[in-house]
């Protein structure tokens, strides 16, 4: 049985970088940096990023502090090598499709209920990447979001424009003698 006064007004941030080591290491700095203020976090990764992180690291790795959980969720795609890396071109169609969207979701309805020993979610802290089902969960429970992008300010920027750069023609970029 779970005691609730030892939750009175802690925070609950559920954090979820997009599926690849740098995502994730930036993440799980910022999800650190929260949990040392105070917030009860959950971690939460693809159920092959976990797998992966639990045989590098040891059967019992993410085990420990009561207050600092890691959770994981179904990316939708086929099984794969767990020695190399997914195909970022399926993982970036399974975030747009919102394959995420109903695990992530229930994954929240889980954590948010009576039993579950944990404090109500607060808070979802998101990679930017993944922010389309991200926001619409958050909307749908009534959460406030922030948006982590872990990239350079010069990528996003290029990334977020890039569209219009094509249409003027401007990428891919030529060769000098291309120029002309």
């Amino acid at each position: 049985m779970c005691s609730t006064v030892q939750f009175a007004n802690k925070p609950h941030a559920v954090c979820i970088p997009a599926p690849a080591q740098s995502h994730i290491k930036a993440m799980l700095k910022l999800a650190k940096l929260l949990h040392t203020r105070g917030f009860h976090i959950t971690f939460v990764n693809t159920e092959f990023n976990h797998k992966r992180f639990l045989k590098s690291q040891g059967p019992n790795s993410l085990d420990g502090l009561p207050d600092f959980r890691f959770e994981a969720i179904p990316d939708g795609l086929p099984d794969s090598d767990e020695g190399a890396t997914q195909d970022v071109t399926l993982l970036a169609g399974a975030v747009v499709q919102d394959r995420f969207f109903s695990p992530f979701r229930d994954l929240l309805v889980r954590l948010n209920e009576k039993a579950s020993c944990v404090p109500p979610v607060t808070c979802i802290v998101s990679d930017g990447f993944m922010s389309p089902f991200a926001i619409t969960a958050a909307e749908e429970f009534g959460l406030p979001i922030a948006l982590l992008f872990t990239i350079a300010a010069c990528s996003f920027m290029g990334f977020k424009h890039y569209r219009a750069l094509i249409e003027k023609g401007l990428v891919p970029l030529k060769g000098e003698t291309e120029i002309n």
